[in-house]
């Protein structure tokens, strides 16, 4: 199946009607929604009727040192707002404990519920050394990328939640590289592998914890993902992204941040979506159950690939996971 798409995964509002209007009075918070998969998810939370508070630290005004200015939380709220739902762009520094009480208490005095949290908070891609040892890496860098993966999101939690509980049904979204099967395997880098390793215990320990107030947790991961640093990487846009096959072969099972965040919607549309409490699943694994697809039509399907192909002897095509 093709892959080849022409819109811009940044700026495109299309959406998947499977969940249009789903989410019709349902507040959330997406914590980290400036570019890639968190501003995906804050788009399909949109799209599919819902009020999204949109967090991060790069605005109009200001650059955070991840150092991208073209992408801001205040375009994420706008097409937000475009794909049908109501978003609402929040500067906030989520390792300033203050500023993330102020945020909720700001959505509790607007809109008095939170419905769902989406702890998707990153931007450590600059500090990752892969294939160093421990001891020779840069433990300034190291430390700030747990800082940045990790104390993020459970500042986040520790304010959110107490909103989050006071109605039944919440969702928590952590957002991470990996599943728990994937990640079994090392992933290069000490500090990396454990700041994307946080994410999946933290959603098995809020399962235990938000299930006595009829709240899910999930740990949700992208598979390949072909994000705006990671197309600017291979030196190609949304458009011609099948260029950089021929530099990375595997970049041929790539899905657009969309795909994702479709993922999530999906996830937050269903009633019965504590099945998944406490589970730690690829966006490729939800669209199995719930039918979702990519801006293309297809359903990119990571996990079977990397464990057939890439990490198995299996002769076939990433087109044959798609």
């Amino acid at each position: 199946m093709s892959t080849d798409v022409s819109t811009d995964v940044s700026t495109d509002v299309s959406t998947d009607v499977s969940t249009q209007g789903a989410l019709a009075g349902r507040v959330a918070l997406v914590a980290g929604a400036t570019r890639g998969a968190g501003r995906a998810m804050a788009v399909e939370l949109g799209a599919a009727g819902a009020t999204v508070y949109a967090t991060g630290r790069t605005t109009r005004e200001r650059i955070s040192e991840v150092g991208r200015a073209t992408e801001t939380i205040e375009e994420t709220a706008e097409l937000v707002t475009a794909a049908g739902g109501t978003g609402i762009a929040v500067p906030t520094d989520h390792l300033e404990p203050e500023q993330v009480r102020a945020l909720v208490e700001r959505i509790d005095r607007e809109r008095g519920r939170l419905d769902i949290l989406v702890n998707d908070v990153w931007g450590g891609e600059a500090l990752i050394e892969f294939d160093t040892k421990t001891w020779e890496t840069n433990l300034t860098g190291g430390l700030r990328m747990l800082r940045l993966g990790v104390e993020t999101h459970l500042i986040t939690s520790y304010y959110a939640l107490p909103l989050l509980i006071r109605h039944p049904g919440g969702l928590v979204v952590e957002v991470t590289d990996g599943t728990a099967e994937f990640n079994r395997t090392y992933r290069l880098n000490l500090f990396y592998d454990l700041a994307k390793n946080a994410p999946i215990r933290a959603a098995f320990g809020l399962g235990e914890e938000l299930k006595d107030f009829g709240g899910t947790a999930v740990s949700v991961s992208p598979g390949f993902l072909r994000s705006e640093q990671m197309l600017d990487h291979f030196g190609v846009t949304e458009a011609n992204w099948r260029d950089a096959v021929e530099k990375e072969p595997h970049f041929a099972i790539a899905e657009s941040p969309r795909f994702v965040g479709r993922a999530v919607a999906a996830l937050a549309a269903d009633p019965e979506r504590a099945r998944w409490n406490g589970k730690s699943v690829f966006s490729g694994d939800l669209a199995k159950v719930y039918g979702f697809t990519d801006l293309d039509g297809s359903r990119p399907d990571v996990s079977s690939y990397f464990r057939d192909v890439v990490f198995g002897d299996k002769k076939a095509t990433a087109d044959d996971y798609r």
